[in-house]
């Protein structure tokens, strides 16, 4: 067990959802719809090969794919949805010699990939929670989830995923609720004038270094190309934010909610930028 600002973390309950391309089929260079406007070059069909996919499913430009305009892929990650479904779910068989249910097992991966999404969410909601009660609901939920990515296909594609996102989400959202409430002890929200779009605070191009963002409720937010230098985003809840481009150098995230390594990938940040201990900082970012 490590701590990390006095709030614990345990490596294991991380590991298995971590990206694991080299037990991967190459699944999100074939599962996933790409689109231009989302960090890749053109659109691609869903179940389409990556044109830079070879036969070993690893990626032919995987060093340049900045460079090459696939800022999409960089950004991606699976929460170990991949080599889950391709060494348990199908057992070691690849999707090119099981050509019939090549497609079913493209959906499964992105339900399990949904489901794992979930079990990070759950083990971050574990980490920063202190009371015996609420860490029994979550210990009861993760391993209901986990018990669900290890069903067999047919039954994951029957699952009911939404009446069970509704539930791992009324935990999270318990646990987000605790922990901004603690940090922003009598504060009002910083946040005076709050702009929409679809019902998402719409903080798009937006300079935020002068406003007080800890303890506030981003989830969901638009924070594409925001400027973010050196601000302090402890026990911001960011689950769902969109961050792309957002400027986060020098800003510190080491006990921000719900943070994933999507989002991090997806952000311009530098050596000084402070990562929770779960997250791993992109190569790319400035040093």
């Amino acid at each position: 067990m490590v701590y990390q600002n006095g709030v614990k973390y345990d490596e294991e309950l991380y590991a298995n959802l971590r990206v694991d391309c080299q037990n991967c089929f190459g699944f999100c260079c074939v599962a996933l719809y790409f689109s231009a406007s989302e960090g890749f070059p053109t659109d691609k069909d869903a179940g389409k090969p990556c044109i830079n996919l070879q036969s070993d499913y690893k990626c032919a430009i995987h060093k340049n794919l900045r460079q090459k305009g696939l800022k999409g892929c960089t950004a991606y990650d699976c929460f170990g949805a991949g080599q889950k479904v391709a060494q348990v779910t199908y057992g070691g068989h690849d999707w090119k010699s099981n050509l019939k249910t090549a497609n079913q097992m493209f959906d499964v991966f992105l339900i399990m990939r949904q489901l794992n999404e979930m079990l990070w969410y759950l083990t971050e909601a574990l980490r920063m929670q202190s009371d015996s009660i609420s860490q029994e609901e979550l210990n009861c939920m993760i391993s209901d989830t986990l018990r669900l990515t290890n069903l067999d296909p047919d039954s994951i594609i029957e699952l009911d995923l939404a009446a069970h996102r509704n539930n791992v989400n009324a935990l999270l959202l318990k646990t987000s609720e605790l922990a901004r409430s603690k940090a922003r002890r009598g504060q009002n929200t910083a946040i005076k004038r709050k702009k929409t779009i679809a019902g998402r605070l719409n903080f798009i191009g937006a300079d935020l270094r002068k406003i007080n963002l800890i303890g506030e409720d981003l989830r969901g937010a638009f924070l594409i190309a925001a400027d973010l230098r050196l601000v302090d985003l402890s026990s911001t809840d960011l689950i769902g934010a969109d961050l792309r481009d957002a400027d986060i150098r020098g800003a510190n995230l080491t006990n921000s909610l719900f943070i994933t390594q999507t989002q991090i990938n997806a952000a311009k940040g530098d050596s000084n930028t402070r990562l929770p201990i779960s997250l791993v900082r992109p190569l790319y970012w400035d040093k």
